[in-house]
């Protein structure tokens, strides 16, 4: 397949939906089963946008392995590649996947699975500030952190003493960026589903 970036890969983060386990902020306002299908549903819109304009190859990230029965059956109906998050937290799960990443691209972003703000032109305008030499791009959450992350040099230091999923996230990683000498292109702020809020704001989109 031809892509318009053949040098880029986009990784999705995503959980295996299991119930209890997946989108569990969201419960008990939802049930086990209905944060999983949920979270389901979240993971195939971020599916469908990520490959429907042949932008890059697109990598699907899984925990805890990649043989659930959704990943398996993301492999079939998507252009995507599966791949097994390693680490003991979500900073060493990013930086292992950057590390294998930028073997072999030359430029590669990391998106979670949950912003529906999050559309194909965000993803092409970090790939494009990715042109410049040791860059880091991000685009902030309006909740403190961020929904998608993206480097062409590798930056371990980015993803270690994060406060991930505190209010600071976004705030902390700038710091790091500073004090590493990287140029940062910042996208404006999207939003995740995390909270009864957040879940209002999507059904109201649909």
């Amino acid at each position: 397949m031809l892509y318009d970036y053949h040098d880029a890969v986009l990784m999705i983060f995503c959980k295996a939906p299991i119930p209890g386990q997946a989108k569990t902020r969201l419960m008990p306002y939802l049930s086990a089963v209905e944060a999983a299908e949920l979270h389901c549903e979240l993971s195939e819109s971020a599916l469908q946008m990520a490959t429907q304009n042949g932008l890059c190859q697109v990598q699907l990230w899984c925990s805890p392995t990649t043989v659930h029965p959704f990943f398996t059956a993301a492999a079939l109906a998507y252009p995507i590649t599966l791949h097994q998050q390693q680490g003991d937290g979500l900073g060493e799960r990013m930086s292992h996947a950057f590390n294998s990443a930028l073997l072999g691209f030359r430029r590669a972003l990391i998106i979670g699975c949950d912003s529906p703000s999050l559309k194909v032109c965000d993803l092409e305008q970090a790939l494009v500030a990715l042109e410049k030499p040791k860059t880091c791009v991000v685009a902030p959450a309006e909740d403190g952190g961020y929904v998608m992350i993206g480097l062409n040099q590798i930056a371990n230091e980015l993803f270690t003493a994060i406060d991930w999923g505190g209010a600071h996230v976004f705030e902390q990683t700038l710091r790091r960026i500073e004090a590493l000498g990287f140029h940062y292109a910042g996208l404006k702020a999207q939003w995740d589903v995390d909270n009864p809020e957040d879940l209002a704001r999507y059904w109201a989109l649909k």
